[in-house]
């Protein structure tokens, strides 16, 4: 480390330590609760982290997440923020979403290659598109028997355990820790259930989630996916969740809002290099790219909003819980495209253009032996088919099925070039849309080496987390504010830590205004 001599010194009381959703939460509550004297440090040039966007052709799209679910009974903190910007109202007793901001119809739908009729759903719905991902009337009677007995074991579990979004307000209970023990493809295997159809629905939701398939993902995962976000009391299978808000630009949208009230306290293109605290206060050592010069921040707390792993890096060995919670490899690496077409591509016979757009298969076309997500189409707001230029948005999580696997594909999405993937890409896509590679005018990459945390077994119910959850360090200066807290990575995950861990700075401070 420089010396102080080197190194420009500023004062202050707060220093929050990445600018994604945790961290812009964070500092929303010390605003509003008044305690003005803090700065935000974020690596890239806007905050964000993985919901930041994009613009292509001079037209908005996501760069990372890009939609949230209308929140339910336990998100007290994203709803009560939500229906300050007027996105969510409360009627009849739950939450809903304003119309210019729901995701419109049709949201979801599905191709069946030819090639995958004989081994997939019923034959009658190949080589075209459906409305919705996996709907009864399109199964085979044993295909609707398991789906059917699916969600008799989900809502019965959820009945003796209880599952929550924000995972917080579910206590955990013996029944979690049996479950979060086990993969979810061991829980499937155990209930008899090996629909192909059933399987690759539910492995789509883990990879979409989580990043990583059913393999990977622990059992207590599979099922808080299902029992946090479906209406598991009604009876009979739904293949429908909760609402859905969604803006062209993604959940970017979400974390403007958040960071467009905090002015020069957010410092980008601020490296943070180490954390040292002490019982007289707490050091924060950064590098900005701007002016070239190492900054020492002198304060009296630190929010550490950022993955486990990069905090573990910043102070070092000195908090126990987090050496051994940093040390899990269990992060999944994502691949975001978006590909500016020309003019609208030839669509498939079936159900027109939806916002997200999958294809049931079990490998990519490409040599990428892990299936795409599919894309989502950025313009869907607009009520209007695309006319012209227009962008589609694809993404690949390449957690995989095994530790092993998901290594392979981050080393191979940071070495090989980027015309390499475009090209894995465009192949993708062409399997349904041929003439795919005619219309694009231009590919954006984004490469995330460790987008999100994996929740594989024993991860949830791990001791460090609820430790990390609690202020450490000397004195409790050093907070920690990340989705990793809650072994996966969704908004309403962050966002809860990140309050939680502002009024662990307010109480620190002797400020008792409560703020959601």
């Amino acid at each position: 480390m420089p010396s102080l001599g080197e190194a420009q010194t500023r004062r202050v009381h707060t220093v929050i330590v990445g600018g994604g959703v945790a961290g812009l939460s964070a500092a929303r509550v010390l605003r509003q609760a008044g305690l003005d004297d803090f700065v935000l440090l974020e690596l890239e040039d806007q905050v964000g982290g993985n919901a930041r966007g994009h613009q292509m052709g001079g037209l908005p799209c996501p760069l990372g997440a890009h939609y949230l679910p209308v929140p339910g009974a336990h998100a007290q903190a994203v709803a009560q923020w939500l229906q300050e910007l007027g996105v969510i109202h409360h009627r009849h007793g739950r939450w809903v979403g304003d119309e210019r901001h729901l995701c419109h119809s049709p949201q979801e739908r599905v191709f069946v290659p030819d090639a995958s009729a004989n081994a997939g759903p019923a034959g009658v719905w190949s080589g075209q598109w459906h409305e919705g991902l996996m709907s009864p009337e399109r199964l085979s009677r044993e295909d609707q028997r398991q789906f059917e007995r699916f969600h008799q074991l989900v809502r019965q579990t959820a009945q003796v355990c209880g599952f929550a979004m924000p995972t917080s307000q579910a206590p955990w209970h013996a029944g979690h820790q049996a479950l979060d023990a086990i993969t979810f493809a061991h829980w499937l295997d155990r209930a008899g259930l090996t629909s192909r159809a059933l399987r690759w629905y539910l492995d789509y939701a883990c990879r979409d989630d989580y990043g990583a398939s059913l393999a990977r993902v622990s059992a207590w995962a599979g099922l808080q996916y299902f029992a946090s976000r479906h209406d598991v009391t009604q009876d009979g299978w739904q293949d429908e969740a909760s609402p859905v808000l969604t803006w062209p630009e993604g959940n970017a949208w979400l974390t403007r809002q958040l960071g467009q009230a905090l002015g020069e306290r957010v410092h980008n293109g601020h490296v943070t290099v180490q954390v040292q605290a002490s019982r007289h206060g707490v050091q924060v050592w950064s590098w900005s790219a701007h002016t070239q010069r190492h900054v020492c921040w002198e304060a009296q707390q630190v929010i550490l909003a950022v993955p486990l792993f990069v905090a573990q890096r910043l102070v070092g060995g000195a908090i126990s819980a987090l050496s051994a919670e940093a040390s899990r490899p269990h992060h999944a690496p994502w691949l975001v495209s978006n590909l500016l077409l020309r003019e609208p591509l030839l669509d498939r016979a079936g159900a027109p253009m939806a916002w997200d757009n999958v294809v049931f298969t079990s490998r990519s076309p490409s040599d990428v032996g892990i299936p795409a997500l599919g894309y989502v189409q950025a313009r869907h707001q607009s009520l209007a088919m695309p006319v012209g230029a227009h962008v589609l948005t694809h993404y690949w999580a390449l957690g995989g099925e095994s530790e092993q696997q998901g290594r392979h594909w981050r080393q191979a999405l940071m070495r090989d070039p980027w015309q390499t993937w475009a090209a894995r890409v465009v192949a993708d896509l062409s399997a349904v849309h041929p003439d795919l590679g005619d219309r694009v005018a231009r590919i954006d990459l984004m490469r995330y080496g460790h987008a999100m945390a994996i929740p594989g077994p024993g991860v949830r119910g791990s001791a460090a987390l609820v430790a990390l959850q609690r202020p450490q360090g000397p004195q409790g200066r050093i907070h920690f504010a990340h989705a990793d807290l809650s072994a996966y990575s969704v908004f309403e995950e962050a966002f809860t830590h990140g309050v939680r861990a502002a009024h662990q700075v307010l109480s620190a401070a002797g400020i008792s205004r409560r703020i959601i």
